[in-house]
């Protein structure tokens, strides 16, 4: 019996058998088809990128972590944060990662990306639902990237908080880590004189990032002189000083980060030479509508700065949502935006006491467009600056960190139609007891709700607000802290945090091998 022989009697052996089993194990035709369905389970892991906090040496920088608990997760898992490199712009390491501050870091220097030795941990979290808070100080603090897996991951949350008592910049800066991704789109930045403004690369991964920068003014894009094929090494970030990219001094700039190869955190540090800074946050993927929520009821100036990155102009209706309802900023009915081009508004002292959120509508056909919203809070030299931009809806949860007995307030708005919410207060980070409120919403409103605070709070806690039914609702935290006469302020949104997958439901069908 020759081979060729053998091997058609091997297939036709293993035809029947596979055939055979298919028969077996083929499911009733008649019962209902649930291979549409799907599950929401928790996320396995999850990344997180914090750039640079500060390059003055009157920084004072708390990051925490926070991770709030899920159902459906198994009893394993961590959650650490480790040094990256910092990259001077002659190529050497400004900063790296020594004993979790200080020292080298990995990913630095070897072609495949590995460096010398792994940096020791920053900061790895306890345990779910309590967080962690870790204060560094001074301008040698790197940035930092991490990961978290198993019941750690889903809602994993991260923010830096850093505090400067003098020079550009000077106030509180507050950013929520990002996860890494291929596109941004920051409207808010600047080029102009007084302000210096970077736009943070942070590279998590063990190869190297290949990234373009496109700056956008009020008469369309900017000439850039080095804004393009950008590599960030491996475990490391970039920051890239805008004024550096191009000749023009403009006030209103939109930054757009894109990928080419790899991935990155990106996030913008505005800092003011009178106005104090903050960072920048991405705003949400081009979209027809689009909310700012959590305008603090003090503000003194706000300025709406808005892009239409296709190639359609774009009008767009501008309301207020406050307290009582939707109104319309007195003289700044619609917003037109030219393709291509940055536009913005100089709303003044909008909000008269009342907190609101800024909801963005097509008046027509829907364009896609990206926002954000200058905030200036106090009077003369005692000016601060923070930035809004536009975000995500809370979804099923959101969850936002470093939040103090006082002077923290939380903002909802239920810009389309009402809604009902739970706002979870976590155990302190030294101690306090979880409390829980619930809160309905009007269509069309903003509330400032008196959030629920731990029992015997010691430390800072988490908030996480829950969708409970109803419409969309939009969230932001404000933190408050004076500092010598200066409305020190920053504000961090509440978007979904994606903490759970849909994965579908699936019934072996071998009935594929028979065609």
């Amino acid at each position: 019996m020759n081979r060729t022989t053998l091997s058609l009697i091997a297939g036709a052996t293993a035809l029947a058998a596979v055939t055979g089993f298919a028969a077996v194990t083929s499911p009733d035709t008649s019962a209902p088809d649930t291979t549409a369905t799907a599950a929401e389970l928790p996320v396995e892991r999850t990344s997180l990128t914090c750039p640079t906090p500060s390059v003055s040496d009157l920084a004072e920088t708390t990051y925490t972590s926070f991770t709030p608990v899920t159902k459906g997760t198994g009893s394993d898992g961590k959650a650490e944060l480790r040094p990256a490199v910092t990259e001077s712009t002659d190529g050497e390491d400004a900063k790296d990662g020594k004993d979790g501050k200080t020292g080298k870091a990995s990913g630095k220097g070897d072609k495949d990306g590995k460096g010398e030795k792994e940096a020791k941990a920053f900061l790895t979290a306890k345990e779910p639902g309590k967080p962690l808070a870790e204060d560094v100080s001074g301008s040698d603090s790197p940035a930092l990237v991490g990961t978290a897996d198993g019941k750690f991951a889903p809602g994993w949350t991260v923010q830096q908080t850093t505090e400067v008592a003098a020079g550009t910049g000077r106030g509180l800066l507050g950013a929520a880590c990002t996860a890494p991704d291929t596109d941004f789109w920051f409207p808010g930045a600047s080029t102009a004189a007084d302000r210096t403004d970077y736009v943070h690369l942070v590279n998590p991964d063990d190869s190297a990032a290949v990234v373009d920068i496109e700056l956008y003014g009020r008469d369309g894009a900017l000439e850039t002189t080095t804004g393009e094929g950008i590599t960030v090494a491996p475990h490391s970030d970039d920051p890239v000083l805008l004024s550096t990219l191009t000749t023009e001094k403009l006030d209103n700039v939109t930054v757009h980060v894109s990928v080419r190869s790899g991935r990155v955190g990106a996030s913008v540090q505005a800092l003011d030479d009178k106005l104090g800074g903050d960072w920048l946050g991405a705003s949400v993927d081009p979209a027809g509508s689009l909310v700012i929520p959590g305008i603090p009821k003090d503000a003194t100036a706000v300025r709406l700065i808005a892009f239409a990155p296709g190639d359609a102009d774009a009008d767009l209706k501008v309301r207020l949502a406050s307290p009582t309802g939707q109104i319309t900023p007195a003289g700044n009915e619609t917003l037109h935006l030219k393709a291509g081009m940055t536009g913005a508004v100089d709303l003044g002292d909008v909000m008269r006491g009342e907190p609101g959120s800024l909801v963005l509508t097509p008046t027509g056909r829907s364009v896609p467009v990206v926002a954000a919203v200058r905030v200036v809070r106090g009077k003369g030299a005692g000016q601060e600056t923070a930035f809004i931009p536009a975000t995500r809806p809370v979804g099923t949860r959101a969850t936002v960190v470093d939040n103090r007995a006082k002077g923290t307030t939380l903002s909802l708005t239920a810009p389309f139609g009402a809604a009902e919410v739970k706002v979870t207060a976590s155990a302190g980070s030294e101690g306090g007891t979880p409390a829980t409120k619930s809160f309905t919403i009007k269509a069309g409103t903003t509330q400032q709700v008196e959030a629920p605070v731990p029992s015997g709070l010691k430390g800072t806690y988490a908030l996480t607000v829950e969708s409970v039914s109803g419409g969309e609702v939009h969230g932001a935290r404000t933190i408050t802290d004076a500092q010598d006469g200066v409305s020190a302020f920053t504000v961090q949104t509440l978007p979904d945090d994606r903490g759970t997958v849909a994965v579908p439901k699936a019934d072996q069908d071998l009935s594929v091998l028979q065609q």
